[in-house]
């Protein structure tokens, strides 16, 4: 019989609370303040003294701001204000998607239909932006995913790197990091239901088959065709989630 999960404690839940207020009145100071990415934070004991608050908690509260990836800690020289990381939210998708396949997948199955709203969404926008540079650099990377087919080798990072290169001309650095985040979180899912056959020609052809509708600059055609690069893994959860 399975045990139901101990409530939260009044007391636990109020520190919790008081614990997220601090962290945000952290990043306010650091936004009051006009601190840009690598610069310097007060010390734990400014801090301290301007908050009102313990060491301790300070510091507790600067540990959970470095797991987002709002601040870095470099010991022995300070803290500082962290470029940008998504690593935390590659971590925390991944394993709610993991976590999902136990069941019907469906959360696994939402965070594929997320990036390819995202993908299929954008990609008219970028054709529009498309120059004969970034068609080469494409073509560069559709014709290095051949020759690692060819030779039966990994084509993952080809995959990802051509994604990155479709939306180069939006010029974008968020849409490239999370595109980077679910392409890691798709990899981490896709791993853990198994390997099973791949057929490599098939994805360099899927590939082929976005290429050539942007270098026509066929949005609808090229929107059409991402969509269909998913039903790859689509099938892989609903097969998984059948057993």
């Amino acid at each position: 019989m399975a045990t139901a999960p101990a409530a939260v404690s009044p007391a636990r839940f109020s520190a919790q609370v008081r614990s997220q207020a601090l962290q945000t009145r952290i990043m306010n100071l650091i936004l009051e303040r006009g601190l840009d990415v690598g610069d310097a934070l007060p010390t734990e004991s400014e801090l301290s003294s301007e908050l009102g608050v313990g060491r301790n908690t300070v510091r507790e509260s600067l540990k959970v701001l470095q797991a987002l990836g709002v601040i870095e800690i470099r010991h022995g020289f300070g803290m500082f204000v962290a470029p940008n990381n998504f690593n935390a939210l590659v971590s925390g998708l991944t394993f709610r998607g993991r976590l999902s396949l136990r069941h019907k997948g469906e959360e696994a199955m939402e965070l594929i239909d997320v990036r390819q709203a995202l993908e299929s969404g954008l990609i008219g926008l970028a054709i529009d932006l498309l120059t004969e540079e970034h068609l080469s650099d494409l073509k560069e990377t559709m014709e290095a995913m051949q020759a690692a087919a060819t030779q039966g080798g990994l084509l993952a990072e080809h995959d990802a790197e051509f994604h990155r290169r479709l939306y180069a001309p939006l010029n974008n650095e968020v849409l490239i990091n999370l595109m980077d985040v679910f392409w890691k979180v798709h990899r981490q899912i896709d791993e853990a239901l198994g390997s099973g056959p791949v057929n490599l020609e098939e994805q360099v052809q899927t590939h082929r088959d976005i290429y050539e509708a942007v270098s026509n600059r066929d949005k609808e055609l090229a929107s059409e065709r991402l969509q269909r690069h998913f039903a790859g893994i689509r099938s892989k959860l609903k097969d998984a989630a059948a057993h």
